[in-house]
């Protein structure tokens, strides 16, 4: 599994490069702030939700908090953002 750092993951959002951000904490955690572009699906429904969540399986996705169900569910370029949104606010980055 490949892992993707803070430095990186802001790089790819302030270039604008096109990759799915997903967080899969439960739904209550994800509202009370999530990092920008984040979009949701609970770990327990990524084999189900994420084909219409994530249409494009070769498209780059980074997902923080759970991230081997993706690569079961076919994408080929997931990127595991370790330490979540501790880190992410840690770098004095906002949530959304």
């Amino acid at each position: 599994m490949n892992t993707i750092d803070t430095e990186t993951l802001r790089d790819w959002q302030l270039q604008g490069r096109k990759f799915f951000l997903v967080d899969t904490l439960p739904e209550q955690s994800f509202a009370r702030g999530h990092l920008p572009g984040a979009i949701n699906i609970v770990s327990d429904d990524i084999l189900q939700r994420a084909p219409d969540v994530l249409p494009d399986r070769n498209a780059p996705v980074v997902v923080y908090c759970a991230s081997a169900a993706c690569k079961r569910a076919g994408y080929t370029q997931v990127h595991h953002f370790v330490g979540g949104k501790k880190i992410w606010v840690g770098a004095g980055l906002p949530l959304a």
